[in-house]
């Protein structure tokens, strides 16, 4: 019995070994992933956008801001004139927080006052909404312990937190518009990957080889339906968060089906490839497993895409699970206007349609 099971060790071995696509599998994916995710999965805060409103005039006002400056979490300024200005960066998610330093802030120090601070939060990104508030309260206390005089107790300035769109900093508000672009990714690119897999072992692709069917015909028929289940699916799953999860829909019901539908159709098409280069269903669901981990690192679900090195970032731009997340939070909290759904949808576009006509023209070639 051993020499029989030791036999079937080595035949599997070999089989690994010897095989281009299962030896490709083996070695190449672990060392991109490792790569990928050595930068992007940190639960690290860095590169953070800060807005700056600074109406004080004195020195404690302008050393603060030279304290934010220099601090390195903080890597990307915006000096603001008002309140507008900041409603109009946190909108558009070009900052994570806002800092006002109202008039009387020096002032009120040289007296022996407290200062007050006002801190402005975007509460769709909570995790790390409440890093970047320790991060600042931390800044905050450090500088009021250097001006405090010898023996005198520091008294650290009030920091008044407000936390747009998610005044609770509720978790779940930022999980579940997350989990209605992943889960629905993840649903619609394995049954397309699996729909040809499942045919060859079963072996009734070749009947639709020699049925009447065109190439693009039977195409379309493995598309259509993937995107039916696919949207199906992230509908489900916005209505399980909105009624039974009481998650706050403030946004357009029209323009989220629009954006399930179309980053749907990009998840097909790369669903679309991978059915046509696997041979059986376990190459399918390696080469599935494969896209969905980076995918959803690189999205801004796991960590925030801005703590990732430029390089990286700009390698999100194609990854089609982070604009979708974009999108489906503005939505779901902050009642996205249509500009901004549109500046995030048409990547979605180029995506979709670039996935879709190269896995199209790929799977006619293996067809014919």
């Amino acid at each position: 019995m051993i020499h029989r099971i030791a036999a079937l060790i080595i035949k599997e071995l070999l089989i690994m070994v010897r095989d281009p696509k299962s030896r490709a599998l083996l070695i190449f994916p672990p060392i991109l992933q490792l790569l990928v995710f050595s930068f992007a999965a940190t639960l690290e805060v860095k590169n953070v956008a800060l807005a700056v409103y600074n109406e004080d005039n004195g020195r404690h006002g302008y050393e603060l801001v030279q304290r934010l400056a220099g601090s390195p979490t903080f890597t990307d300024f915006h000096f603001v004139q008002g309140q507008g200005e900041i409603a109009e960066k946190i909108d558009t998610q070009n900052v994570l927080a806002a800092v006002h330093i109202p008039q009387d802030f020096s002032r009120r120090i040289d007296a022996g006052e407290q200062g007050q601070l006002q801190v402005i939060l975007d509460g769709r990104r909570s995790n790390a909404a409440q890093i970047v508030s320790g991060y600042i309260s931390q800044l905050v206390l450090q500088y009021s312990r250097e001006i405090a005089g010898p023996g005198e107790l520091a008294s650290m300035p009030v920091i008044e937190e407000r936390h747009w769109f998610n005044e609770n900093l509720l978790y779940i508000w930022f999980t579940v518009p997350s989990l209605v672009g992943v889960l629905s990714m993840i649903l619609a690119l394995v049954v397309t990957a699996l729909s040809v897999a499942r045919e060859r072992e079963l072996g009734t692709f070749d009947q639709l080889l020699v049925s009447p069917f065109s190439p693009y015909e039977i195409l379309a028929g493995k598309t259509i339906p993937a995107v039916f289940i696919g949207v199906v699916e992230g509908l489900t799953i916005w209505a399980v968060g909105v009624l039974v999860f009481a998650v706050p829909f403030t946004g357009s019901f029209p323009l989220l089906l629009f954006t399930i539908v179309l980053f749907i159709m990009s998840i097909v098409g790369v669903g679309l490839f991978i059915s046509a280069i696997a041979k059986t269903q376990q190459q399918a669901i390696l080469g599935a497993f494969i896209f969905l981990v980076p995918a959803v690192n690189l999205s801004g679900y796991a960590a925030p895409v801005e703590n990732m090195p430029d390089w990286l970032q700009a390698v999100t731009w194609f990854n089609p699970l982070k604009h979708a997340l974009i999108i489906l939070k503005g939505l779901f909290l902050k009642d996205m206007p249509f500009i901004d759904v549109w500046a995030n949808t048409w990547p979605l576009l180029i995506i979709g349609a670039s996935t879709l006509i190269l896995s199209g023209w790929f799977f006619s070639r293996r067809l014919e």
